[in-house]
């Protein structure tokens, strides 16, 4: 019997993520691999609220403390109603985003200690994680060229702090190679597609899935 399997996708926007998310959602569905997706922050009904706030909740000024607590709240809920569910189902769960985000963006470049964010958020999770992260590398100038759409709250920051982002996220990957992997984004989206799927594909090989590249 396959065993359920936790993969998370992450990187500064811009980087091509959220299409490889739905792009793997497909090929696993299209495997009858029994797959559920979510978005972090997001995926349920109050995440969707927070993830308002957080992203275009602009009439506010939110606290870097206040907002690395927000996004811990609603992966909480996320946990609780979809991600846990779905793992106790037996299901892979694929998602846009998780902990390692807040570790880069509000550790990392927000000032605030990665250490306390990890242990809070192992609290909020109940020690959940994923047993992958795929994270997509690219120079900052590139993925915010590559954005095509109008910056939301957390976008509309300066160089300085996207550069500190994207080393948060290349050093926190380098030091759990178990379960971080970084893939080069600057590479058109099929190359990057073939790279994930061979990344999942190995992990789900080992939880019993017979999946194809």
């Amino acid at each position: 019997m396959p065993r359920s399997a936790f993969v998370s996708l992450d990187g500064l926007d811009g980087t091509g993520k959220s299409t490889q998310c739905r792009l793997l959602v497909e090929w696993l569905t299209a495997q009858k691999v029994p797959v559920t997706a979510c978005t972090d922050p997001g995926g349920t009904a109050l995440g969707q609220e927070l993830r308002r706030l957080l992203l275009f909740g602009r009439e506010h000024r939110i606290a870097p403390m206040t907002e690395a607590m927000l996004f811990m709240a609603s992966r909480a809920q996320l946990v609780d109603e979809v991600i846990g569910p779905a793992l106790d189902r037996g299901e892979v769960v694929v998602s846009d985003r998780f902990l390692l985000a807040n570790v880069a963006y509000q550790g990392w470049a927000g000032g605030l200690s990665a250490d306390d964010l990890w242990t809070v958020g192992r609290f909020v999770t109940g020690g959940l994680e994923p047993d992958l992260t795929l994270v997509f590398d690219l120079p900052p100038d590139i993925a915010k060229a590559r954005r095509n759409r109008e910056a939301d709250r957390m976008e509309d920051r300066g160089d300085d702090y996207y550069t500190a982002v994207r080393r948060g996220f290349t050093a926190e990957a380098g030091v759990r190679p178990d379960r971080y992997r970084i893939v080069d984004a600057n590479r058109d989206v099929d190359a990057v597609q073939r790279e994930v799927r061979r990344e999942v594909g190995r992990l789900l090989a080992d939880r019993g899935w017979g999946v194809r590249e």
